[in-house]
């Protein structure tokens, strides 16, 4: 059983299971880092909520220890108080292999940075991104991504 942190809330309540609620409510006036996963680049993008909007950053090319290792540095740099990440579903709503990849990095940010990690279906983020002509488009799939979980806030 996972010890608790502060308040009772414990590392297993930080990630947001897909498709459920969060257990840990986002605060006002909180900032986020935004990461859009990939086997092979991680698109980044951070905001706050109070202005609702996300700025891209550089996305990370690193897999791995590397890869958790940039994500580190960006969190040093950048202190958000929680992480947004998406989560890829097939266009009918089927969960495929890049899911559960996507879920397990999610599930291993909270367990490393005991921070609240919630997450957003980013079905076709890539596409709109690529689509707007972005010149990297992981980063601005993260702004989406970002953006769209400000959406669902109330």
């Amino acid at each position: 059983m996972a010890q608790p942190l502060i308040h009772g809330v414990t590392v297993d309540d930080l990630f947001q299971v897909p498709g459920q609620p969060p257990l840990v409510d986002p605060q006002p006036f909180q900032s986020f880092l935004a990461l859009d996963y990939g086997k092979k680049r991680t698109g980044v993008a951070t905001g706050n909520r109070m202005l609702g909007r996300a700025t891209p950053g550089k996305s990370i090319a690193a897999t791995g220890d590397a890869r958790f290792a940039a994500v580190a540095a960006l969190i040093a740099e950048w202190q958000p108080q929680a992480l947004v990440i998406g989560i890829p579903y097939h266009p009918d709503g089927a969960a495929h292999e890049n899911t559960r990849r996507a879920t397990n990095f999610g599930r291993q940010l909270s367990q490393r940075f005991k921070l609240p990690v919630y997450t957003v279906d980013e079905r076709y983020s890539t596409t709109e991104a690529l689509a707007s002509g972005a010149a990297d488009a992981d980063a601005t799939a993260a702004c989406i991504i970002l953006e769209q979980f400000f959406n669902t806030l109330p």
